[in-house]
Formats: C-alpha cells, structure tokens, sequence
C-alpha cells in the first residue's frame, strides 16, 4: 500500500481553529482597552478621592482653629479658656488637636496626638478679630475621614474590577458570536472548493447568511464556477463538434483517395475537384481556428488609426453585394460619419461577420439594414435584419465560442463568427450587443468610442 501523503485537514476543525483565533484576537483588544480604561479610571478616581478628603481634612483644621479661637474670645486669653468643646469636635470627627499659643506652648491636647505622629497632619491659625493668638495642629487617624477615604478608594476600585470583568466576558461571547458567523462561510467556501478540486463540478456555495463581502465572495465564487462549467461544456462541444466536422471530409478524402489507389475510380477531373472542396473544406475549418486565435489576441496587433466608421461600413457591404443579391435579401445602408480612432482591417472583418450573419439567418425576400452613426461621446454601427430571430433562452450564448443554436443547425459554419467580432469589439474598447425576437429579426449593435 502507497502513502499518499498526509490527509488535508478537515474544513470543519480549520474553520474552529480560525474561529478561537479570531475570537481570542477579539478578546485581547477588548480587554487591553478595557485594563487601560480600567486603569486610568482607577487612578483619576483615587486622585480625585485624595482630593477630595485633602480639602476637607483642611476644612475640619480650620473648624478646630475658628473653636478654639472662640474659647480665646470668651476669656480674652489662653489662661482660663475652656477648650473641651475643642478637643470633642476633633474626637469626633476622628482626629487629634493640639492647640498652641502665640510662643509655641501647648494649650490643649488630645490624649493621642503624640501616638498619631505618623498619621496625616494639617496646622492653620487661630485668628481672633483678625488678630493671630495662637495654632492648631491637627492629626488625621485611621477613624472618621481617613476611614471614609478609605472605604470610598476601595469601593471605587470593586465597582471599577467588576465592571471590567462584566466587559471582559462580554466581548469574549461578542468576539466568539462575530468570529463564528464569519468563519462559517469560509468553512463552507473552503469545503466547495475541495469538492471542484475533486471533480465535483455542481458544487456550489448558495445563500450563506454572511457579512456583505463574504456573501459577495460566495456569489463570485458561484459565478466563477458556473462560467468554469459553461467553459467546460464548450470545451466538450467544441470537440464532439470538431470530430463531427472532420469526419465527413476525411472520410470522404480516404475513400476517394483508396478508389483511386485500387483502381476502382479513374482520376479525373470531377473526382479530383471533389477531393479538392473536402480540402478547402478542412482548411477553413483550420482558418476558423487561428481567426479565433487571433481575434483574442487582437488587443496585441492592432493598427490604430483615425478611420470612418461609415466608409469602413460601406466597403464591407460592398464586397458582399453579390451574395445578397444572389439570395435576393434587400441591403439597405444608413451610413452617417462617425470617426474612430481603429484598425480599419479589424473592423471590417467584424462588420463582415455581422453582415454575413445577418445573410445567413435572413430568408429570401428580406431586408438587412446596415447604420453607422454618433450616440453621445461614442460611435455606433448597427445591423438589423429581419430574419428568424433568436430565441430568447440562446441570446446570453451568442458570443460564446462554437455556440450554435437550434436555427444555426439548417445552415453551415462553425460557431466562432459572433465570438470573433467581440473579441475584435474588446480589443477596441468597445462591445457588442443583441437584441431580438424570435420571429421578428435580430439587430446587432457595435459600440464603440469615438476618435
């Protein structure tokens, strides 16, 4: 048993493992922005909370100065002033006083002011009719506004940790949501496309409830394998139709050439003359081939030049007047100027084609009408018949290569003279179109920009 090498990885594990990523990638971002968010809230909220708590430990200084300078105002000294109410109000508001005179000498004291030495402290003026007479210090303990601050900081904090986690969760279940409805469509993408790797040429993607530019992706993708297909069964078409053709004529040449060889058939001139049109008959066949060739190689050899569209037009017809004539078809010629900047070798062989087209598919007794003319910033040459139309489900197919309809088969060629007078209408910068109706006539409508 032959290794053949290892098994590609299923669509379905890849398309998980590029949805973790995602998801995780999704994740990151959002709790990178988040801890940065997180963070700065954080650290203003504690600056603002110091803040705060700094300006009312100087308030509740100056409430302790303005008490005891009251205490001074009552008895016009430090001697005899009462200062309990003092030392009550630092108690409670959680702090320690001391208050001093003018010499620095301690007045009143609270019972832990010394203890307290390391705790936060404020000192402000006692002023009595704007007069100073002494100080008050004051120390901040673990009680009371500390305490608050405290409380207040840790709070803050809880409330912004649980927010972030909230968030975190929330854009991992977002980023796994989003990473799945687009991996899912690329799973399905990536399963199609092994399918047509193995031969599966009807596999298609479909409707894929996907972001806008996945579902455009799915409908390209579709398209693409649609025209794959068409290409496809052209390629097939093309070869039942070539071995269909080449089998009449070489036939007919090999058993032409064994009579002569065996001496069944004598040489002569009839029986020359026919081996002779199998012959021409194999050569345009091959001719047919390089003018394809050529015409989607167009855009590399052409002669550009400034040229009338309508003089082009006129010879054209001219070098078929006899062929209508002959089938008795009426061609009527509608040319008015209409400058190009073009090969005029080119153009001439499409409106041949158009012409020769319209000649084939136009019964005795009919008309054919060939304008040129200007139609806004371009050039336009339309040929117009009146014969047995298109039908309307082999229209889009008319520029196919070897595309022959149903009416096509009454009559001789190869398919390739619609597809080779496009091609040459590209190579230009222009394009051809159809319109017809079945019964009514087809006109063919060259467009192209003007010189």
């Amino acid at each position: 048993m032959t290794d053949g090498g290892p098994a590609p990885p299923d669509p379905g594990t890849r398309g998980d493992a590029i949805g973790l990523r995602l998801a995780l990638a999704f994740a990151a971002v959002a709790l990178t922005a988040i801890a940065l968010l997180a963070g700065l809230t954080a650290v203003f909220a504690a600056a603002d909370v110091s803040s705060l708590a700094s300006r009312q430990r100087q308030d509740l200084t100056k409430a302790i100065a303005a008490a005891g300078g009251a205490a001074w105002d009552r008895n016009d000294s430090w001697a005899s002033a009462s200062m309990v109410p003092v030392l009550d109000l630092a108690a409670r508001i959680g702090a320690d006083a001391e208050i001093r005179d003018q010499a620095g000498r301690t007045v009143a004291v609270s019972p832990g002011f010394a203890a307290g030495a390391a705790s936060p402290q404020r000192s402000t003026a006692v002023v009595v009719h704007g007069k100073p007479v002494g100080t008050a210090v004051v120390r901040f303990t673990g009680a009371g506004l500390a305490a608050a601050s405290n409380t207040l900081q840790r709070a803050l904090l809880r409330a912004i940790a649980g927010a972030a986690g909230l968030a975190a969760v929330l854009a991992l279940l977002t980023g796994l949501a989003v990473a799945r409805r687009i991996t899912r469509p690329v799973v399905k993408l990536i399963a199609v496309t092994r399918a047509m790797g193995r031969g599966d040429r009807t596999a298609r993607v479909g409707q894929i409830p996907a972001p806008g530019e996945l579902r455009e992706l799915a409908t390209a993708f579709d398209q693409m394998a649609d025209t794959l297909d068409r290409q496809e069964q052209l390629r097939r078409a093309l070869v039942a139709d070539v071995a269909h053709e080449l089998r009449t004529p070489v036939a007919v040449l090999q058993a032409g050439h064994e009579a002569l060889l065996d001496g069944v058939a004598e040489p002569t001139p009839g029986q020359l003359a026919s081996l002779r049109d199998e012959v021409l008959r194999l050569a345009r066949m091959v001719g047919d081939l390089q003018t394809l060739a050529a015409a989607e190689a167009a855009a590399l050899s052409l002669a550009l030049s400034r040229c009338d569209l309508a003089d082009i037009a006129a010879t054209a017809a001219d070098s078929l007047a006899s062929r209508f004539e002959s089938t008795e078809i009426t061609l009527e010629r509608r040319l008015a100027s209409a400058e190009v900047f073009a090969d005029p070798g080119r153009l001439h062989q499409v409106v041949t084609n158009l012409l020769t087209n319209a000649l084939k598919f136009t019964p005795a007794g009919g008309r054919v009408t060939l304008r040129t003319g200007r139609a806004g910033p371009g050039a336009v040459l339309e040929v117009t018949d009146t014969g047995v139309g298109i039908p309307a489900e082999e229209l889009p197919h008319i520029f196919d290569r070897f595309w022959r309809g149903q009416q096509a088969e009454r009559v001789s060629g190869s398919g390739i003279g619609l597809s080779v007078a496009a091609e040459l209408a590209r190579a230009h910068g222009g394009r051809l179109t159809a319109a017809s109706q079945p019964g009514h006539g087809t006109q063919m409508t060259l467009t192209l920009p003007s010189a």
